[in-house]
């Protein structure tokens, strides 16, 4: 059966959604979910296996983690780790490359052992893609699957890397770059002419897979694909949709980002409003 959504203000909401007033209390949630997780598998003896991402979205969970590995005694011994994606063809110690960003913001401030972390090798050759692919879908399979899957989203409506057209049974592989999102990473790359063109990525299947799913967004730029992915009907065309399918799914977002959202876009279509002026000149 569905999910039972039991509020009607949020009845346009396919899935379920935590609003905070800004990205660093947003963060925080976060970054203390993951960390109560580790704990709790500390507390068995067991490995605790974390899906991470890339991007500016994940900056401040990381920094909170790093934070309480530091002041609060949070160990990630016993955390194994797989990256999302990674740019093709890509050298690991690019500034853009993703394993000099989980380095720099994540792995070289705690106390995980680099023999539990995984990332995407943009370094091989063409025909060794698929089996490392295969490999990596086969890592995270033996030690039980992922039990926690960060994602940020793109404007294009991806997660990971997967664009729009891909399939939700897709599986770790390498995938040609929507131009949106290379025109979005140009920045970082000193213009698009110079973005990867290709990137390998778990796939919308891999990530299905994790028992809990936390999709974040930051800021207005983000609130129309977040509106899409929420409220829109489940299309190819925006990947993030698929998400509307999982039963473990929670999307976190801060106010600017879930500002297109009908409750607060249209308040009037799903609650009662308090009709001051600013309110009425909105509706009109």
């Amino acid at each position: 059966m569905a999910r039972l959504n039991l509020l009607e203000e949020t009845r346009y909401e396919k899935l379920p959604v935590s609003v905070y007033n800004n990205q660093q209390e947003a963060s925080v949630a976060v970054a203390n979910r993951i960390a109560d997780l580790i704990r709790a598998k500390q507390a068995k003896g067991e490995k605790a296996v974390l899906g991470l991402a890339t991007g500016v979205t994940p900056i401040g969970v990381y920094a909170e983690l790093v934070r309480q590995h530091k002041e609060a005694g949070l160990s990630f011994k016993n955390v194994i780790t797989f990256n999302l994606d990674e740019y093709y063809p890509m050298k690991p110690t690019a500034v853009q490359s993703y394993v000099t960003f989980m380095y720099e913001n994540l792995f070289s401030h705690i106390d995980i052992d680099k023999a539990n972390v995984h990332i995407p090798d943009g370094t091989l050759d063409k025909d060794e893609v698929v089996a490392f692919c295969l490999a990596y879908e086969k890592q995270i399979e033996e030690l039980g699957g992922l039990d926690l899957q960060i994602l940020g989203i793109g404007r294009t409506g991806h997660i990971g890397f997967n664009e729009p057209g891909s399939a939700p049974n897709s599986g770790t592989r390498m995938v040609t770059l929507d131009d949106l999102t290379r025109r979005d990473a140009a920045r970082d790359f000193g213009g698009k002419a110079d973005v990867p063109t290709k990137a390998i990525t778990m796939g919308i299947g891999t990530i299905f897979k994790a028992r809990e799913i936390i999709l974040m967004a930051w800021n207005k730029k983000k609130a129309p694909i977040i509106k899409k992915a929420v409220e829109g009907e489940i299309s190819g065309e925006v990947p993030a949709t698929y998400l509307q399918l999982s039963q473990h799914v929670e999307f976190v977002l801060d106010a600017d980002a879930a500002s297109e959202l009908t409750r607060f876009d249209t308040p009037w279509l799903v609650k009662d409003c308090v009709w001051d002026n600013q309110l009425k000149k909105k509706a009109v």
